[in-house]
């Protein structure tokens, strides 16, 4: 059994500028297939615009409110949106009030699947 209390997890900040906690994933448990990790970013900022190759995300939302944009396209998020995002698709979010929201990365999130403009 594998339990992480995200107390326990020390925040970094990724390759894109966010601000995550892994709460699951290939540095702190026996994971092979996918990670688990909660993103926080303040009022007004966004994450760069990028793609992965090969991780297939999920984003779920837990605070705040944002605009996403994948491949060009945008929607305003809130809690309880839970947000799918392709390989290969271009993707940024920006909050409009301060985001929390998790990420589901399969393959588990690597800073060398991250590609950028």
């Amino acid at each position: 059994m594998e339990i992480r209390s995200r107390e326990q997890q020390a925040p970094f900040t990724t390759k894109d500028g966010s601000t995550i906690r892994s709460l699951l994933d290939l540095s702190n448990a026996p994971v092979r297939n996918q990670s688990l990790a909660e993103a926080s970013l303040p009022a007004g900022a966004e994450i760069e615009r990028h793609y992965h190759r090969v991780s297939e995300e999920f984003y779920y939302l837990t605070a705040g409110r944002g605009v996403m944009e994948i491949d060009g396209i945008e929607r305003e998020v809130s809690p309880g949106d839970a947000i799918l995002i392709p390989p290969g698709a271009w993707h940024r979010i920006r909050a409009v009030e301060t985001l929390r929201f998790l990420c589901c990365c399969a393959p588990p999130y690597s800073h060398e699947d991250t590609y950028f403009v």
